[in-house]
């Protein structure tokens, strides 16, 4: 389901402040997730075994700042598109990639929980029930396409 025009308005409205510090909300963003759930961390090789501060480790911020990218254009993407518009391969290897850390439907939940707070706090008094509903939205169908691929390779490795 693609956003309505006014969501859409609202994704683009944020995106352009977003767009203006990207390192710093993608940094955010992680940090709310560790903050949150902790074990998070296991999940990345560059920050397992490492007892750096998270935010100060070049692995995370270049991570991060590609996983906030994608989520956010994806969102932005999705009226024009009329779905999550990420190619095939890649959409394949973020499911394949996803499966093999053990990322869950939960995580999940607290990806788009971060999303939201992070979002908020970046503009301000603009936020609103109708934005957090946008961003909802387009998060909730990247998260359920990311999903879709990870059970589609748990099947192919079953069999």
């Amino acid at each position: 389901m693609a956003l309505t025009e006014k969501q859409e308005a609202l994704v683009k409205e944020s995106w352009e402040i977003l767009k203006q510090n990207v390192p710093e909300y993608s940094i955010r963003l992680f940090l709310r997730i560790m903050e949150v759930a902790p074990q998070a961390k296991n999940m990345f090789s560059f920050l397992r075994d490492s007892d750096e501060i998270p935010q100060n480790n070049p692995k995370l911020q270049a991570h991060a700042m590609k996983v906030f990218k994608l989520t956010c254009e994806s969102v932005v993407q999705l009226r024009e598109c009329g779905a999550i518009a990420i190619a095939g391969s890649a959409m394949k290897h973020l499911g394949s990639v996803h499966l093999r850390i053990g990322v869950t439907g939960r995580d999940f939940d607290v990806v788009r929980d971060a999303l939201l707070k992070t979002i908020e706090e970046a503009v301000g008094e603009k936020w609103s029930e109708e934005m957090e509903g946008a961003w909802g939205e387009g998060y909730d169908q990247l998260a359920a396409a990311i999903l879709a691929e990870m059970k589609d390779d748990a099947a192919l490795t079953a069999n």
